[in-house]
C-alpha cells in the first residue's frame, strides 16, 4: 500500500484494539465523543501529503511507490533539507501541539534502521534485520507508530527492573515457537489510540544482568492481551472558536499493558542482550531525532511569541515588563533557531553512510527547551491575567440580546471588535491555561527526559569531545606572563 488518505487511515483505527477510558472499553476510536476530533487531526496530516506531494512524498526505492519523506534514512545533507520541510510542514499545520505526530517515529524508525551496524552487535544479526524490514514495511503500509519507554513509577527507592517483584516492567516470560510472550507495563503511551502499531525501545539504560527486560519489538495495537489504559480526556466537544486546540489536538497518553501478549519472530529486534539495549540510544538517537523535535518546537515557540504580542497590542499594554516579556519569548525562539541552523549545518557521517545532524547544540536545547515551555505559559498568564477568563463564548456572540452589550465592553483597543479580542484571549487559555494548556506544560517539562538528567548528559558528553583537543585553561594556568 502506497501513502494513505485520512480516510484509509480511520479505516484502520476500526481493528478492535482494547482502548479503555474513563472506565469503558471504547467501541470505534475514530467515532467515540472523545476521541474522534484528535483522530480526524491526524487524518488530516494524511490527507496533506496527498494535498502536497512534493512536499511530502518519494519513490519508494524497491517499489516506486509514494512514500512519505520522513521514512527516508538520511545519507547526506540534501537528506536532511528534505526532511526538514516535510517536518516544518506539518509543525505549522498543528502549531507544534500535536508532539507525537507520526513523523516522529516515522524520523526515529529511519534513524534505528540506518544504524543497523549497531543493532547487529554481538550477534543480533537476525534482530537487526528485522529491524530493516519494519522498517521498510512501515514505508510501504504509511502506518503510524506510538511509543512507550518509560517504565512504571512503583518504588523509586529499588531498582526500576526489582519493582513489585520484577514483575512490573515490561519483561520476557517464555519463548514459544513463533515468538516469545511478554508481560508488564509501560507508560507514557502518546497517541496510543490513534496510531497503527507500537513499538517498544530502549529508554534508560537497564542493569547488565536484566536480561529478561532489553526488549525491543513492535507490534499492532489491535493484538490480543495489549491494553490501553486512557488519560482523562481533555478533548473539549465545543466550538472551534472557543476551544481552537482542546477541540483538535488531544493527542491523548496511556498506559499499556502487556498481559501475556506474544510477539511473532520477525518483530523482535532485540531480545536479552543489555549491551546493545543500552548502546542503540548513544549512537546517534539524539542527532537523528532532534532535528524533528526541534522544527516542531520552533513553530510553537513562533507562534507563542505572535500570540503574546497580539495580547499586548489587543489592548495597547506596552510598558517595560511588558516588552521584556515580549523579548524573552521571542530570544527563546531565535535561540531555538540557531541552534537548529548549526546542527543542521553541522552535520556530518555517522557511521554506516549515515548522515544526522551535529549533536551538540541539541545537547544543550534538550534540558533547556523544557524549561522555556513553561515560563512562556506563566508569560501569557501575567500578560493576559482576567482577560483570559472575561471572554464571551461563540453562543453568546450570536446570542442578539446580548451581542450590544459584547460589543460595547468587550472590544480592544482603537478599533478592534469583541470577536477578534475575544479569540485572541480564547486562543491564549486554551494553549496555556486549559485542562489540555496543563497537560501540554507537563509533556513539554519531561518530552526528552528531564531536564536535570539531560543537563548531566550533557556535561559528560561535552567532556568526551573535549578530550585531547587544546586547552584555554590549562594555556592560562600554565602561563607566567601575556599570553599574546
Amino acid at each position: 500500500m502506497p501513502a494513505r488518505t485520512g480516510e484509509q487511515y480511520l479505516e484502520g483505527l476500526q481493528d478492535g484494539r482494547e482502548v479503555w477510558l474513563d472506565g469503558q472499553r471504547v467501541a470505534d476510536v475514530a467515532e467515540h465523543p472523545d476521541l474522534r476530533r484528535a483522530a480526524r487531526s491526524v487524518a488530516a496530516l494524511f490527507d496533506l501529503q496527498q494535498a502536497e506531494p512534493s512536499t511530502f512524498l518519494m519513490a519508494d526505492p524497491h517499489t516506486g511507490e509514494p512514500v512519505n519523506v520522513n521514512h527516508l534514512i538520511p545519507r547526506s545533507p540534501a537528506d536532511l533539507t528534505r526532511r526538514h520541510v516535510a517536518i516544518e510542514r506539518v509543525a505549522t499545520e498543528t502549531v507544534g501541539l500535536l508532539g507525537r505526530s507520526p513523523d516522529y517515529l516515522n524520523v526515529t524508525l529511519a534513524g534505528f534502521a540506518g544504524r543497523c551496524d549497531v543493532w547487529a552487535m554481538n550477534g543480533n544479526d537476525r534482530g537487526a534485520a528485522n529491524l530493516v524490514a519494519y522498517q521498510k514495511e512501515c514505508a510501504r503500509r504509511d502506518l503510524a507508530l506510538t511509543h512507550a519507554i518509560v517504565n512504571p513509577t512503583v518504588d523509586k527507592s529499588v531498582p526500576e527492573v526489582e519493582a513489585g517483584g520484577g514483575e512490573v516492567v515490561l519483561h520476557k516470560v517464555a519463548d514459544t515457537s513463533n515468538g516469545i510472550v511478554v508481560s508488564g507495563a509501560r507508560a507514557l503511551a502518546t497517541l496510543a489510540p490513534f496510531a497503527d502499531e507500537i513499538f517498544i525501545y530502549p529508554g534508560q539504560p537497564i542493569p547488565k544482568d536484566a536480561n529478561r527486560y532489553a526488549l525491543v519489538f513492535s507490534i499492532p495495537l489491535k493484538t490480543p492481551g495489549l491494553k490501553i489504559l486512557c488519560r482523562d480526556s481533555y478533548s473539549d466537544k465545543g466550538d472551534r472558536h472557543d476551544h481552537p486546540f482542546s477541540s483538535r489536538f488531544d493527542e491523548q497518553d496511556a498506559v499499556v499493558i502487556f498481559d501475556d501478549v506474544e510477539v511473532p519472530r520477525d518483530r523482535i529486534f532485540l531480545d536479552g542482550d543489555t549491551e546493545v539495549y543500552n548502546k542503540v540510544m548513544t549512537t546517534g538517537w539524539v542527532a537523528n531525532v532532534m532535528q524533528q523535535t526541534t522544527i516542531r518546537a520552533l513553530a510553537k515557540l513562533d507562534f507563542a511569541y505572535e500570540l503574546v504580542t497580539c495580547m499586548v497590542e489587543a489592548v495597547k499594554a506596552g510598558n517595560p515588563s511588558t516588552w521584556e516579556m515580549l523579548g524573552e519569548v521571542w530570544s527563546y525562539a531565535e535561540l531555538t533557531r540557531a541552534a537548529l541552523c548549526a546542527a543542521e549545518a553541522g552535520a556530518h557521517e555517522y557511521g554506516n553512510g549515515v548522515w544526522f545532524c551535529d549533536e551538540r547544540p541539541f545537547r544543550a536545547l534538550r534540558p533547556t527547551l523544557p524549561r522555556w515551555f513553561p515560563r512562556i505559559n506563566e508569560i501569557i498568564k501575567l500578560l493576559g491575567a482576567h482577560s483570559l477568563l472575561a471572554t464571551p463564548t461563540a453562543a453568546e456572540l450570536a446570542e442578539p440580546a446580548l451581542r450590544g452589550l459584547i460589543d460595547r465592553y468587550y472590544a480592544g483597543a482603537g478599533a478592534l471588535g469583541a470577536d477578534e479580542r475575544t479569540r485572541i484571549f480564547r486562543t491564549a487559555w486554551d494553549f496555556a491555561g486549559s485542562a489540555l494548556g496543563g497537560r501540554n506544560e507537563l509533556y513539554e517539562r519531561f518530552y526528552l527526559a528531564s531536564a536535570a538528567r539531560t543537563y548531566q548528559i550533557a556535561h559528560f558528553a561535552a567532556q568526551a569531545d573535549r578530550k585531547g583537543q587544546p586547552s584555554l585553561l590549562d594555556r592560562v594556568l600554565a602561563s607566567d606572563g601575556d599570553l599574546l
